[in-house]
């Protein structure tokens, strides 16, 4: 017979690995990446704390007793849009820049993005570049102005290349 604690190591060392993974995480946001065990999830939240494994500070988990002053904001929205996705997600993990989120899910590469407000033209450089399997991209805008300037300046960016020849099809 198995004891509670073998029940839920599995996702109390996966709570861990996601909040070191991804930082500061809320409730809400936790309980989206183990999708359909929201009370477990609770309950092993509250054990962890009371473990001192984890923290509640500002309603947020915290594998310290203080939030990081250097919060990624861009990286805590990205894993809001993960949990939506996690009822078909095979794998995920932190991304390099400009990418925050990558994961598998139904056989296709996703990567999700964080558009931070004035940088839309260092995005749209970093994702013009022509590949040969490029991954579904989800990007995360601030305020719906950010979506004129940063499909423009992709667009732009499309055209040079074109022109230049150095792109021959464009995918819509």
């Amino acid at each position: 017979m198995k004891t509670r604690a073998q029940i839920y190591s599995h996702e109390a060392s996966g709570i861990l690995r996601d909040i070191s993974t991804y930082g500061v995480l809320t409730q809400k946001q936790i309980s989206g990446l183990y999708p359909q065990k929201d009370e477990q999830i609770k309950n092993l939240l509250s054990y962890l704390c009371k473990q001192k494994r984890l923290f509640l500070v500002d309603g947020f988990y915290s594998l310290t007793p203080e939030l990081p002053k250097d919060r990624d904001r861009g990286l805590e929205a990205a894993v809001t849009v993960l949990a939506d996705f996690m009822e078909q997600v095979e794998y995920h993990a932190a991304g390099e820049y400009p990418v925050k989120i990558i994961f598998l899910a139904g056989g296709e590469v996703y990567e999700i993005l964080y558009a931070e407000p004035g940088k839309e033209a260092i995005l749209n450089l970093l994702l013009a570049r022509p590949e040969q399997e490029p991954p579904v991209r989800l990007v995360i805008l601030e305020d719906a102005a950010q979506v004129d300037a940063h499909f423009q300046l992709y667009l732009n960016y499309v055209e040079y290349l074109k022109a230049a020849g150095a792109l021959s099809e464009v995918k819509k």
